[in-house]
Parts: structure tokens; sequence; C-alpha cells
């Protein structure tokens, strides 16, 4: 599901109903988490919060152009994906999400790298998610960015 969106709003304002209700819970239990440093947008299509030009110029090294990327919320055509590159990249956090992931809901989390994917709207722990969103402070995480992924 491509939308082309120019704010979170209007990006939720182009989903379906359905799609509308999940990826607004999802952004406000982000928003009620993420630590400061981080900044609300629309990243590579999706809402997105990122590390600002701001306070990293540098930028995400695969597109300097793009500031660096921490946390997206998609709607995709088969399901909803929250992308986190702090779990791609910090095993330890991987780690906690997937332990505590079954605390919350049964099974385990369809995920790849750093996208966790949710086919059923109806078991989506939005709970475990703001306490994702919260896990990690910006400057831990352009540390951990510079240290795995910087000039490699």
């Amino acid at each position: 599901m491509r939308i082309s969106a120019n704010s979170p709003e209007d990006y939720i304002d182009q989903l379906p109903d359905n799609r509308k209700t999940v990826i607004t819970k999802l952004r406000e239990v982000i928003n009620a988490n993420i630590p400061e440093g981080f900044e609300e947008t629309i990243n590579y299509g999706m809402i997105g919060w990122v590390i600002p030009h701001s306070d990293y110029p540098e930028g995400y090294h695969a597109d300097p152009k793009q500031p660096l990327p921490f946390i997206n919320i998609a709607s995709q055509k088969n399901h909803v994906a929250v992308y986190h590159s702090g779990v791609y990249a910090d095993s330890k956090l991987l780690n906690w999400f997937k332990e505590e992931y079954g605390k919350h809901v049964s099974g385990k989390p369809d995920m790849g790298k750093s996208c966790i994917r949710f086919k059923k709207m109806d078991k989506i722990p939005y709970e475990l998610i703001g306490k994702l969103a919260g896990k990690m402070s910006a400057r831990s995480w352009i540390e951990l960015y510079e240290h795995l992924f910087k000039n490699k």
C-alpha cells in the first residue's frame, strides 16, 4: 500500500477506516512514550520518528539527505508494520521484545530484521509497542548507529 503523504495526519487520512484506527493508536502510543530528541515526520513514505538533521547533520548513511530513521509505522497490503531500527541493531533489545511479546499476545512475533508485522489488527500489543518506543534515547541510538553502521 503506497501512500504519498506530506504529514502524519495526511497519511492517516488516506487509509481505509479499519487501518486509520490502528495506525492512529500506534502513533499515539509511540508519541506518548518516545524520548525527547526524536522528531515525528513522513520518512520513506511512512509515519516515522527520526533524529533530525539539526541534531545529526550527517543523516542516514544509505541516503544522507534523509534524517536518521528510528521507528516507522506503515499500513501495508496485508498487515500493519512497525519498523524499529533498535531491534535490528541491538540484540539485547530484540531479545527483550521477543520475551515480552509472549506476555501480551499468544505466539511469537512475526518479524523481519527491523520489521514487526501485525496481520491481525486485534492482536497488536499497543502497551508493549509503547514500552519499546521508550527503551532507547536519541543519544543512545546515535551512538549505537555510529558504532554499527557508520562508515561501513
